[in-house]
């Protein structure tokens, strides 16, 4: 056990400062400190020695210097079970330190804010504090090291009860302070080499030629896609969470399979969540939507979502992009749901949907591509990266090459179409009213089966209805079985060599088409 007489406290982030102080006080402990974390400590009535009267130097250079010395470093770093290394502390009259509880100046936010400057990033690299972490974190044989304030209260009971820190506790901490200071590091990488952090998330340009990933386990479902796989879920270690950081608030563990269809719910309905849309209700089962509905509420949204497939929603993931409503809660009564994504849920609803213990509910922030960030796939041996497909959509510039134009309302609807196929599974045939899915066919390796699959799967009336493509028709004959079936109106992004027959079977056919000059494809 090391007993903990004298500790080095400077830190930027300032929570729980004065508990620890005040802790470590109250055990005998002698507490060095540097500038606004001394101010902090004895406006809180705690003692401290500035690091200033430790080395006999004053901080200088706006505060770049103020802990590179070897009065500090050489009592972190000294190997107390080495005689020659005790021999230099008493011959240079530098008292051991047993604990340093340091964290660094906040780079990433910095760099990330829309006022950073050049000049003003650069202040926020943390020079002193690094070095203090790795040299404390090296010498774990014989000092603490503690980077994050969550740890502090545990630390403090520790020497309470047991007078010191185990040698176990100390290399964990160790361990903890490595990965911040490597997380620290790639930070300021990533912002010289401005890569990702610089490029814009619809970007189609180059990405960077190297990536670090930091990530920690944040969940262990039971196993994977199968009994047989094991699994995990991990989180980018200083990101906003899996699924944006959500809250679950009652119900099972999340299984590996929730944790892909959940995003895929929710990322769909984030696109149908511009200032003027309705309440919109998506139901995801096996990452493809199996009906999408929107109205002037929630329950109406759900009505028309589950009439699209309703033998497909039995045991599938429903995402909304409303406060979850106890209305709501009462229509869903009777269909066995796996999870619910919602921003927030009333509270009549929480009381409503906690009679089925098992259903699992994800309180989530709306989606929003982030700047920056790019999408990565294993294949074996690597990953493939991209940036996101979150390109914007603006109807009043896609072009109608077609004698027939499309009215407002098949607008409307045709828009609705598109915005739902672009978050459907290659090749994506989707066919919609203006309210409702009507007949969805996913991840068909041909174009016309996908519209086939989308029409035989059709409960409501098809006559007056609308389609999207997600990629261009390489032949007339998917339009032809649209048309046949009484679809008016369709969207594609166009581009295929037989366009000009394309458009000349929906010309014959009496029908608008729209081409957006974009593709969606979703592999």
């Amino acid at each position: 056990m090391l007993p903990v007489r004298r500790a080095l406290v400077s830190v930027f982030d300032k929570a729980g400062l004065e508990e620890l102080g005040s802790g470590l006080a109250d055990l005998g402990v002698e507490i060095i400190s540097t500038g606004g974390t001394a101010r902090r400590l004895r406006e809180h009535g705690v003692a401290v020695t500035a690091v200033s009267q430790v080395t006999g130097h004053p901080e200088i250079l706006d505060g770049r210097v103020k802990s590179l010395h070897p009065r500090i470093f050489g009592g972190i770093l000294a190997d107390r079970r080495q005689p020659g290394h005790r021999a230099e502390l008493e011959r240079h009259a530098i008292p051991p330190i047993d604990l340093v509880a340091v964290n660094l100046y906040a780079f990433a936010a910095a760099a990330s804010s829309p006022d950073a400057t050049v000049d003003g990033t650069v202040e926020m690299i943390d020079i002193g504090g690094p070095g203090m972490v790795r040299a404390a974190a090296k010498n774990f044989a014989n000092v603490a090291v503690v980077v994050d304030p969550g740890d502090y209260p545990v630390i403090l009971e520790t020497l309470r009860t047991e007078g010191g820190l185990s040698d176990r506790f100390r290399r964990e901490l160790a361990l903890k302070a490595f990965r911040h200071t490597r997380s620290y590091d790639a930070a300021i990488v990533d912002w010289l080499e401005g890569g990702a952090s610089q490029a814009p998330a619809d970007e189609s340009g180059s990405l960077p030629a190297s990536l670090r990933l930091e990530l920690e386990q944040v969940l262990a479902p039971r196993y994977g896609e199968n009994p047989h796989q094991g699994a995990a879920v991990y989180r980018e270690v200083g990101g906003t969470g899996v699924l944006g950081g959500f809250r679950q608030l009652q119900g099972r563990e999340l299984s590996w399979n929730n944790v892909l269809d959940a995003d895929a719910a929710r990322k769909l309905s984030a696109l149908l969540d511009a200032p003027d849309d309705d309440p919109a209700v998506v139901i995801v089962k096996h990452n493809n939507p199996c009906g999408v509905g929107r109205g002037a509420s929630l329950v109406e949204a759900c009505e028309r979502a589950l009439a699209c497939d309703p033998v497909s929603a039995f045991g599938s993931i429903i995402a909304v992009n409303r406060p979850f409503t106890a209305a709501l809660a009462e229509a869903l009564a009777k269909l066995f749901v796996e999870v619910i994504v919602a921003p927030s849920f009333a509270p009549d609803a929480l009381v409503r949907l906690g009679r089925k213990k098992n259903l699992r509910l994800l309180e989530c922030p709306p989606f929003s591509a982030v700047k920056g960030v790019c999408e990565l796939r294993a294949v074996d041996g690597g990953f493939i990266a991209q940036h996101p497909d979150a390109a914007p959509e603006d109807p009043r510039r896609w072009t109608c090459p077609t004698r027939v134009e499309p009215d407002e309302a098949q607008v409307r609807a045709l828009d609705f179409a598109w915005r739902v196929c672009r978050a459907t599974k290659s090749n994506a045939i989707v066919v919609t009213n203006e309210h409702q899915t009507v007949g969805i066919g996913a991840g068909q390796m041909s174009r016309v089966d996908s519209c086939r699959i989308a029409l035989d799967k059709a409960r409501l009336e098809v006559a007056g209805t609308v389609a999207a493509s997600d990629a261009f028709f390489p032949f007339r004959d998917g339009v032809d079985t649209l048309a046949e079936a009484g679809v008016a109106a369709i969207v594609q992004p166009g581009g295929s060599v037989r366009d000009d027959e394309v458009i000349a079977a929906a010309d014959e056919r009496g029908i608008a088409m729209l081409l957006t000059g974009r593709r969606h494809f979703k592999h």
